[in-house]
Formats: C-alpha cells, structure tokens, sequence
C-alpha cells in the first residue's frame, strides 16, 4: 500500500473506519494495532501475527489511541516507504507522552534490513521482528514486560507459518490472501528481498489446501495465492528450494511445482476466483498458462514484471530474461488466454540508463499494451548489489522526467485496454460499496478491472453478477446489471 509522508490523519481515519473481520477472544484485555505498508505479502504477515497474539491475550483494535501494543509491518523496497514508516514513527511521540505504557514494534522487511540499530534510529521503538520470526512473539512480548528491549530477525530455512490460520484483518469478507512461498533467490540488483527475507521455500500442498477449504467453509469467493516469486513454487517435502537438485530421484518425481499446485487449487474449489502474485517472466512456464486456460475459475490477470525494455539495463539489474524472451512469453499467454489481462512493474532511471534504454521501455510497452501497471524512479536500497557495485548516476529530475512519460504512456494503453470492455457482458465479484456513493456496488472482474453499477437490492457482497459495461476511464469500467 503506498503512501504518501504527509498523510499521518488520513490514514488514522481510513484504518479506524475500515470494516475488517476481526477474530476475538472473549478473555483477552490487552489490543494490537497493527498498521501494514508495503506488498500484499505483508498484508497477509499481519494477518498471521494478529492470529499468534491473540492466543497471547490481544484482541485486534482499528482505535489507535486504545492499544497496548502498536505494530508497525514495514516494507524496504524503496526509500520512500522507509520514510514513511520513520513518519509514522514520530507521530507516535503523542501517544507514547500520553500512554508511557504503549508499546511499539518494527516487523517486516524494514525491521530485517536495519535489525538493532533502530534502537538507537528511533528511541520510541520497543521491538523489532523480521517476517521470519512472528513464531516467537510470545517470548519477545515477555521480555517487553520485563521492559527490555525485544529483537529477534533470524531467517528461516523452512516455511515458518503454514500451520497457522490466519486473522483476516486486511479482508473484505469475500477475498483473501493465501501464502504459498517465501523469500526470492533470483538476487536482482535493485532488490532487498532476498536480505530481508531470505532464500525461496515453498509450503506444503495439504496446508494450503486446507487453508482454503476454511476460507470457503467461511464463504470467501476469491483467493490471491501468494509469494515474492510465486511460480518458483516447489514442494519437496520441506527445505530451501536451491537444495532441490541435491535430492534423490524419488523424492523429485514427488515434488509439486507451481502449475500443479495450480491445478490442484482450481479443481478442489470450482467455487473460488483464483489469483496469483508476483510472477518472474524467468520462472513463468507454458504449464502454468495451459493451467490458466484450462479452468474458468482462474482469473484471467497475470502480474508480469518486466522492468525495463532494455537487454542492457536488464543485464544489470540481474534479471534472467531478455527482451525477446519476454516478449515470446507474452506471446504464448495471449495465444492461450486471449481476453487474458497483463500487468507490469517498471523502473526508470536505473542505473546508466540512457535516452535509448528508456526509449526501449516505451517501445516494449507499445508492444504488450498493459492493461494496468506499477511505475516508479529507481532508488538505491542499502544492501543490496545495486548499492554496492552500481552507480546511481542518472539525475533526479531525468528520472522523474521518464517516470512521467512511462506514466503517461501506461494510462493511454490502460483506457485502450478498458475501452475494449465497452458494449460487453463482464462476470464482476462484489466485493463492496463503491466509496463514492453507497447506491452502487463495487467489484472486479476476471481481468481484475475494478467494475461500478448500480444497486438493484437483489445482490449482496460474495455474489457473482453478470454486468454491461457502458463507460469507463482508464482505471475503472461502470455498467448496469443484466
């Protein structure tokens, strides 16, 4: 979730009026805020931490000034969302001089990279848990109460939470985040995941399963399947996934990979829309995109970063793919899956870009015509290869120039994009409300175009509808019922 450093009252309003679903205990008298920033795999952490403390005696609160305990679930994949947090951080020099008691905790990614030396960063801050450590929450709450400070940002080689069953504080009621994977070994230049979240490990195919089965048993109609590489996906019983090769025969003919799991999702719950987030053009297979075509109830949306548009700037960002491989996988997905949409992620201004670099990008997105997309100007992160071997050498004002060009060309391929719903029939998921007027619903469809029409009183949030399209900008399609 982005945000922006001058919006502290704006989102105390929007989280303490947002409906989520809130699991209590009748017994707990402590409470946790916990505010989540970054990927949607952060979301679905909290998630996971409101469930282990909730068997430690606190109940989840969106009142920010009544809890006991406030956390904050960081991301470091730009500069910005840093600052953001540290923001946030001295907002909350009030409620510490007006409640001393309050305790505050750092999780995350952010938490990971800078480890202790946030104690000294930021004197308000209590507690610090990397995304690998959520399991050991009981114990730094204890050392909390015996008012030391409480660190712990141990990786993990295993899949550390796949046993648990998660809070759904980030939910609507109707879709739900489910994680499949962790960390990323692919070492991108610009990256600080696989520091801050180690190397890749898949969960077990029965947990997952079962986590969606109580979703359904709960009436949830739609699962995003998550992971910071989600297509790396592969079970083998446990383990890092670079240690696969070093298996016996057997147990590789047994293993799970990702178009199989895939199939094994769709085909146990023909009920549930299924997403999946983030894709590698790297890892992304012919299997799965067979998969995808084979079954109506995986959503026709593929998130496909790319990047950039230049064999140069992808050679030094580490990406395994060139220009023209990507382009043949774009090929396939459409030859498959024609009403399929495509996303993208973009950097501009990476290191030693050049007019011509940026003008490959352009050219690759006239190529793709993305239906939507996430654009940003290249920032170092500490840490990671960028930082240490690359030059951040393009200016300021140049890359936020290219970032508005590549803005501006991604918002005229997006209304191309939504126009080609006009005059048509689009199956959309309610989900809610519109927030601009509570006589319409809101909801998406397969392609995850966020659909408005108007109210009839016969449809509730969960149900599927057919809606004609009628208008549309470039990031929303509005219809009527049929």
């Amino acid at each position: 979730m982005k945000r922006d450093d001058n919006t502290t009252k704006k989102i105390d309003e929007k989280l303490q009026g947002k409906a989520l679903n809130f699991n209590k205990a009748a017994g707990n008298h402590k409470k946790v805020f916990i505010e989540s920033y970054g990927c949607q795999m952060n979301m679905n952490d909290s998630e996971i931490v409101a469930s282990i403390l909730l068997k430690q005696g606190y109940n989840t609160t969106t009142n920010i000034d009544e809890a006991d305990l406030i956390l904050l679930n960081t991301c470091s994949i730009r500069e910005k969302a840093e600052t953001t947090v540290r923001n946030r951080l001295k907002h909350f020099n009030k409620l510490k001089q007006q409640k001393p008691q309050t305790k505050i905790g750092l999780m995350g990614c952010m938490a990971e990279r800078i480890k202790e030396k946030i104690f000294d960063e930021e004197k308000l801050v209590d507690l610090v848990v990397g995304p690998d450590a959520y399991r050991d929450f009981p114990k730094l709450i204890n050392e909390l109460e015996d008012g030391r400070k409480a660190v712990n940002v141990l990786l993990s080689k295993e899949e550390t939470y796949a046993d648990i069953e998660p809070v759904r504080l980030n939910s609507n009621g109707v879709s739900a985040f489910v994680s499949i994977t962790r960390g990323c070994d692919n070492m991108c230049t610009f990256c600080v995941v696989p520091f801050t979240r180690g190397r890749e490990r898949s969960r077990d195919p029965e947990s997952i399963l079962k986590e969606i089965q109580i979703l359904q048993d709960n009436n949830f109609k739609e699962v995003t399947l998550l992971g910071q590489n989600v297509d790396s996906y592969l079970w083998y019983g446990g383990g890092l996934k670079k240690d696969f090769d070093k298996q016996p025969e057997a147990i590789k003919k047994q293993a799970v990979d990702f178009a199989q799991l895939l199939d094994l999702v769709a085909k146990k719950f023909p009920d549930i829309r299924i997403r999946f987030s983030t894709s590698n053009p790297q890892d992304f297979s012919l299997e799965v995109i067979k998969t995808m075509a084979k079954h109506n109830n995986i959503a026709k949306h593929i998130h496909l970063p790319v990047q950039s548009g230049s064999d140069r700037i992808l050679q030094l960002m580490n990406r395994k793919h060139t220009v023209a491989e990507y382009k043949e996988k774009i090929d396939a997905i459409r030859k498959y899956i024609p009403d399929v949409a495509i996303s993208q992620d973009m950097i501009a201004g990476f290191s030693t870009e050049t007019e011509d670099d940026h003008q490959a990008t352009l050219d690759l997105m006239d190529y793709v015509k993305y239906d939507f997309g996430f654009m940003f100007a290249y920032s170092v992160r500490p840490g990671t290869l960028g930082a240490k071997k690359l030059a951040d050498d393009v200016p300021h004002h140049i890359k936020l120039r290219r970032l508005r060009e590549i803005i501006d060309k991604q918002q005229a391929h997006s209304l191309y994009r939504m126009q080609q719903f006009i005059g048509k029939e689009v199956e959309v998921l309610i989900e809610g409300d519109s927030k601009k007027s509570d006589k319409h619903w809101m909801g998406r469809n397969s392609q995850n175009a966020v659909v408005i029409f108007e109210k009839t009183g016969m449809e509730k949030p969960g149900d599927l509808v057919k809606v004609k399209v009628n208008d549309c900008t470039s990031a929303t399609l509005f219809g009527q019922k049929v």
